[in-house]
């Protein structure tokens, strides 16, 4: 499992600061449409739920990154919330969202919800998220 990595101190004790600069990787490497970058950050087998409620693969969410078909540009975090129990964390954040998917423009706050997972190798994926609209 390959995503954030930390110092063998840090494997086994997962804290906030490390949780808080997964989701800043995450949130630039989506902004950036980093493929190499959410490939590491996202687990194999992530389960996410968009605000529409359809469940959507990993490889699915690469491919739109990949071939440019989601453009963010702009996602803004607020309202970040970091639960910790173990090796996983959970993390509810308000996220302002501009960009365009298939050329459809969008713009919005979103809440997102996301489990993160510690590997025994101290890396942190994605294992399950879901995204809602804030009203």
């Amino acid at each position: 499992m390959k995503g954030v990595l930390f110092n063998q101190e840090n494997m086994n004790q997962l804290n906030e600061a490390q949780v808080l600069n997964a989701e800043e990787r995450l949130r630039l490497a989506m902004m950036d449409s980093d493929v190499a970058q959410l490939t590491l950050l996202l687990a194999d087998d992530m389960l996410f739920t968009n605000h529409l409620g359809h469940q959507i693969s990993k490889a699915v969410d690469l491919a739109a990154h990949e071939q440019r078909l989601l453009a963010i540009t702009e996602l803004q975090a607020s309202e970040q919330q970091v639960r910790l129990q173990g090796k996983v964390a959970v993390v509810s954040v308000r996220m302002r969202l501009t960009g365009s998917y298939h050329d459809v423009e969008t713009h919005g706050d979103f809440r997102f919800t996301r489990v993160w997972a510690q590997g025994s190798d101290g890396t942190l994926q994605v294992i399950a998220a879901h995204s809602g609209i804030v009203a």
